[in-house]
């Protein structure tokens, strides 16, 4: 069983396990639909992603509107990632604030991305394998971003600016205050 750390937006969580060592090695439990369903709530992952990224690259803030909304579970097999995820359901108490948690190879902890929020990270290590799960199939029509460096969300990435590598379409993303595609806090994606 991981242990279970909440973080100061309710939803969004750190999963970190229990990592048994030796001189061999070591073994730990990266899933468990059982425990995860009962520790932090019931969701079905239906497609896992993989990437690998140089220091500075940065990626997101990204999320999928509509009925394609996704939950994500993301961890890092190798070197250090900064990962955020930022509150984009309008009526939330914590609309436009964000949870950014340090993920490595080292660390083992993954952080739990509920439906309704945007995610992006940053790489801090010279390379980062980054994984992820979604509960929802991706969807070219449905993406979604907001600016990464929009000032009212208060991100500091932990890169000097000029370190930064962007996307071409992660350049042009709009601030929350204008993004399109954003949740209700009212409703329930996951009884989508």
């Amino acid at each position: 069983m991981m242990e279970i750390v909440k973080t100061e937006i309710p939803g969004v969580v750190i999963l970190e396990p229990r990592v048994f060592g030796d001189s061999r090695g070591y073994f730990m439990e990266t899933w468990s639909q059982r425990d995860f369903d009962a520790a932090v709530r019931p969701v079905r992952f239906v497609q896992d992603n993989e990437s690998r990224s140089h220091y500075g690259v940065l990626r997101g803030l990204h999320f999928q509107k509509g009925e394609h909304v996704q939950s994500k579970l993301v961890r890092v097999l190798k070197g250090t990632v900064l990962d955020v995820a930022v509150d984009i359901r309008r009526g939330s108490p914590t609309f436009g604030k964000h949870v950014a948690v340090e993920l490595s190879g080292e660390n083992k902890r993954q952080l739990f991305i509920p439906r309704g929020f945007a995610h992006g990270f940053a790489v801090l290590s010279e390379e980062a394998v980054f994984l992820y799960k979604c509960d929802r199939f991706y969807a070219p029509e449905a993406e979604g971003a907001i600016a990464w460096n929009d000032p009212a969300l208060g991100i500091d990435w932990q890169l000097p600016p000029q370190d930064i590598s962007l996307s071409a379409k992660d350049t042009a993303h709009l601030p929350l205050s204008r993004a399109e595609g954003l949740f209700d806090y009212s409703i329930d994606y996951y009884a989508l």
